[in-house]
């Protein structure tokens, strides 16, 4: 009697024009409410800051958790987060604790990216907060194998092209297209 290893279910790797549209629907929605939510003055608001975090950790960690790995952006955008163990990607949501974790570190960046555009009018420099967050997601276009994020190598996580969701890109790709007949008719 032999022990056969079982080959390891293929999930799809995400495309990362996908990721970035995804990651950008979830912060433009906690950007926008974060910022109604806080004063009009030019500088570092707490409260805005404080709603930011809160939001980001709502959306991004409880809904993730309870919607089998997938947030509003992913959602839109089908795809879905999912563990890997020992370099092989394990067909469930990341535990609470690594989604905290990899949230933590992807928030800062997108919150340091929300206090720069907060601010650029009044101090153009501020546009030097987006690299913490550029290094972080761009670390995923070195990655030939597995396009993981710097927060995504930490956490042990991996974004996975899934079935479920809106086809956000899809739909729009066909919008385009059928406005693009439209125009040349």
């Amino acid at each position: 009697m032999t022990i056969e290893r079982v080959p390891q279910k293929h999930y799809p790797k995400a495309e990362i024009e996908r990721r970035g549209m995804a990651l950008g629907l979830d912060f433009l929605g906690v950007w926008l409410v974060s910022s109604l939510l806080g004063g009009s003055d030019i500088g570092v608001q707490f409260v805005e800051i404080l709603v930011f975090v809160i939001l980001w950790l709502v959306l991004r960690v409880l809904v993730v958790y309870n919607n089998k790995g997938q947030s509003l952006g992913r959602w839109a955008f089908d795809l879905k987060v999912l563990s890997v163990e020992n370099g092989e990607v394990v067909g469930r949501v990341p535990d609470l604790l690594s989604l905290m974790k990899r949230e933590a570190i992807i928030g800062l960046g997108a919150l340091l990216v929300s206090i720069a555009l907060s601010n650029i009018r009044a101090n153009p420099t501020a546009i030097l907060l987006v690299i913490p967050l550029a290094i972080d997601c761009g670390t995923a276009f070195s990655d030939t194998q597995m396009r993981q994020a710097l927060h995504d190598r930490y956490c042990g996580t991996f974004i996975v092209s899934s079935r479920r969701g809106y086809s956000l890109d899809i739909k729009i790709k066909r919008l385009v297209d059928n406005m693009r007949r439209n125009v040349r008719r």
